[in-house]
């Protein structure tokens, strides 16, 4: 996948990106959201090794890209028909500009579109309330459920997570006029 908006890149993540997903995986500032306040503990390696094994069907990292440097990432993965996705802006000094909203709003109508996703799932902390805010009131979707103590982070201190889907319906019918965005699929894909 290959999304131009604005100044803004979404792109498949490759091996060449290994170094600075590695830098960021190990940053506990970086993971803290994700479980791992004392970073991943990963090697650039050991991240090729994983991306080799992303396709399109099943799962993808991307990184994005703001003016052609990386700020952060972003993936998908197919479950049973839907894509769960995921997303982090890394570079701190990008947060909290809109650019989450921008990219989530291009991903998820690919995602529906050239990708035929019926559905889209997420989770985010219970703590994270800004992420709450632009899943809930900026993108339209539906909180379906709160898990408490989901899962244990490094340090043992438990988490709850808050769920949420929306229908390729839901998405088309709220859909707010959608910026010009250009995106470029697999032939396999569009076939």
């Amino acid at each position: 996948m290959f999304i131009r908006y604005k100044n803004l890149t979404i792109r498949n993540a490759v091996s060449a990106d290994a170094e600075q997903l590695c830098a960021w995986w190990n940053d506990g500032k970086v993971m803290a959201h994700a479980g791992f306040p004392n970073g991943v503990g990963c090697t650039p390696e050991e991240i090729r090794e994983s991306l080799a094994s992303d396709r399109d069907e099943s799962h993808r990292r991307h990184i994005i890209e703001l003016d052609g440097t990386p700020i952060g990432e972003m993936n998908y993965r197919n479950k049973e028909g839907a894509a769960e996705l995921g997303i982090k802006i890394c570079d701190f000094t990008r947060q909290e500009k809109g650019y989450g909203t921008e990219l989530l709003t291009v991903f998820i109508d690919a995602l529906f579109c050239y990708y035929g996703y019926e559905k889209m799932i997420l989770d985010t902390n219970l703590k994270n309330e800004r992420a709450q805010h632009v899943y809930e009131k900026k993108l339209g979707f539906r909180r379906v459920g709160i898990e408490t103590d989901a899962w244990q982070d490094q340090l043992g201190e438990w988490n709850s997570i808050v769920n949420y889907e929306m229908s390729k319906a839901d998405w088309l019918a709220s859909r707010r006029e959608l910026p010009d965005y250009i995106c470029n699929i697999p032939e396999s894909v569009s076939e």
